[in-house]
């Protein structure tokens, strides 16, 4: 699986690509995508946030399921999806 992630302009956050062509700030809602679909997905949603200037270093990453859960498969995505690592008050992790 993979799942589509950005950086928002207006403030630099982390989103991620939701159902219906949202964008959303926790990976929780994102929407996962098979391998065979996510490029067709990743050039629709570069394609529209050119247009409306709505973010930055789109791109896809692979999503890993642990105890039934879908994860990040690198920790430089965990991280992103959370937080710092050495701060837990910090980020979306503190929410």
């Amino acid at each position: 699986m993979k799942a589509i992630t950005a950086n928002r302009l207006r403030d630099g956050e982390v989103v991620f690509l939701g159902d219906g062509g949202r964008w959303v700030e926790s990976f929780a809602e994102a929407a996962l995508f098979q391998r065979s679909e996510a490029d067709a997905v990743l050039a629709d949603a570069k394609a529209t946030a050119e247009r409306e200037q709505f973010g930055v270093d789109i791109y896809a990453f692979e999503v890993v399921e642990e105890d039934g859960v879908p994860v990040p498969a690198t920790m430089r995505e965990r991280i992103r999806t959370a937080g710092p690592t050495v701060r837990l008050d910090l980020g979306k992790q503190a929410a």
